[in-house]
């Protein structure tokens, strides 16, 4: 599945798909759900019920790039940019 559009309205990452679906991920939860080596390092140090809250400015996206053909780079206000988002992973996360 690949996108087609990708878009931020408000607080969200919007998302047109190639099969014409379309999915909606919160910008916090995006940001929650960092797939990078020292986000997904913090994850894997806390307690399974531990849940990072953000602030306001680190739930900015600075920028929002295509990878390759398999994936978005995010990059965060706060200047966090190592989180690259295969789309079957934006797929999996928007449906939570």
């Amino acid at each position: 599945m690949t996108p087609v559009e990708i878009k931020v309205q408000e607080k969200y990452l919007q998302i047109k798909w190639d099969d014409n679906s379309e999915t909606k991920i919160s910008l916090a939860d995006l940001r929650r759900f960092c797939p990078c080596a020292i986000c997904t390092s913090q994850k894997d140090t806390h307690h399974h019920d531990y849940i990072k809250v953000f602030s306001d400015a680190q739930i900015v996206l600075k920028s929002i790039n295509i990878v390759g053909n398999y994936a978005v780079g995010v990059s965060w206000a706060d200047n966090h940019n190592t989180g690259i988002y295969d789309f079957n992973y934006l797929k999996k996360i928007s449906d939570l």
